[in-house]
C-alpha cells in the first residue's frame, strides 16, 4: 500500500511532508511532489502535515484526482529524491490555488 499526493499540491509545492518521512520516497518535480510507490511504508506521517491536504492513501485518492496515482508511479523513479524543506511555490510566488 502506499499514499499519493493529488491536485492540491500542483503548483504549491509545500515540503512539510519530507521532513517527517522516515523512508525518502518523496520525489520533486517542477510544480508537484509525487511518492514513490514502491518505497513508501504506508506509516501517514506525511498526512497531517501537509497544509493543503494533497497526501491521499492510494484506495482513498479521491475519484477527480484518481489519474495521480499513476503519475506519482511514473514520475518519482525520474525525479529526485527531497528530504529537506524548502520554500513552498506557495510562500514564493504566492499562486498556489490550494492555499487560498
Amino acid at each position: 500500500m502506499t499514499h499519493v499526493v493529488a491536485e492540491p499540491c500542483f503548483n504549491c509545492k509545500y515540503t512539510d511532508c519530507v521532513v517527517v518521512c522516515p523512508v525518502e520516497c518523496f520525489y520533486e518535480g517542477e510544480s508537484i511532489l509525487v511518492i514513490h510507490p514502491d518505497e513508501c511504508i504506508d506509516c501517514e506521517a506525511c498526512v497531517p502535515e501537509c497544509p493543503v491536504e494533497a497526501i491521499f492513501h492510494e484506495d482513498n485518492v479521491p475519484e477527480q484526482w484518481a489519474a495521480y496515482t499513476e503519475l506519482n508511479a511514473e514520475m518519482a523513479p525520474q525525479w529526485p529524491v527531497i528530504t529537506e524543506q524548502k520554500t513552498s511555490m506557495a510562500e514564493s510566488d504566492g499562486n498556489c490555488p490550494s492555499a487560498q
